[in-house]
């Protein structure tokens, strides 16, 4: 099996070496945990060989780009070369999007993709079985153009839950779980890898952080709780 790099510092290290190839990753978390700097760094640390698109539901795309130029990415240059696109879509128009996203996939060739976020989706569906439906339809797309993706799944804070609509789980690959505890006096950033697929991955807590230089995993460290 074919692993590529998640483009994430340190995350690799826990998890044989990346993520299987064509597999389709849920990042859950709550609001503040970093999960469109995640995403966005997961493209444009390979964009350079590996081209990608982010399909944003919610965020306005001159937002998530202000977001990019904070850590100091050039996601003009990428875009000028053809190998970073962003599209702003509806929620509610999802059958239309996917014949969208299958078009740019193919005019730049892409292989990694970004749903942020899939719970926007939800929303206007709300019924479980259609949401699940759904992603299933993405995930179709996805594997039928040899992409990789990542979709962001927003938690509700106090809620002991893996995903928003509690199906989204089910129907994908592999689960990321960002977390934003308080301890003591202090929130802390932590990640765990909840499951992926044919990778013996580290069953551990970690702390991250969001630095200058974007998202770093310590995978050394363990969060003891």
């Amino acid at each position: 099996m074919k692993r590529i790099t998640t483009g994430i510092d340190g995350l690799d290290n826990l998890l044989e070496g990346g993520i299987p190839e064509r597999s389709l990753i849920l990042l859950s978390g709550t609001s503040g945990t970093g999960k469109t700097v995640f995403s966005l760094q997961f493209l444009y640390n390979v964009a350079k060989y590996e081209p990608g698109i982010f399909v944003s539901f919610e965020e306005d795309i001159s937002k998530i780009k202000e977001m990019a130029e904070v850590f100091g990415w050039d996601i003009e240059r990428y875009e000028n070369e053809n190998k970073l696109r962003f599209l702003r879509y509806d929620p509610f128009r999802i059958e239309d999007i996917l014949e969208v996203i299958e078009n740019n996939i193919r005019e730049i060739g892409a292989k990694r993709v970004v749903i942020d976020s899939i719970s926007a989706i939800g929303l206007y569906m709300r019924d479980p079985p259609e949401i699940r439906r759904m992603i299933l339809q993405i995930s179709n797309t996805l594997r039928k153009n040899n992409c990789t993706a990542v979709l962001t799944c927003d938690i509700l804070a106090g809620k002991e839950s893996l995903s928003r609509f509690g199906v989204e789980e089910f129907v994908v690959d592999g689960l990321v779980l960002l977390h934003n505890s308080l301890d003591k006096e202090e929130y802390k950033r932590s990640i765990n890898i909840w499951k992926m697929p044919s990778t013996n991955h580290s069953r551990k807590i970690h702390p991250y952080s969001i630095t200058k230089e974007g998202f770093i995993v310590h995978s050394k460290e363990v969060v003891r709780k």
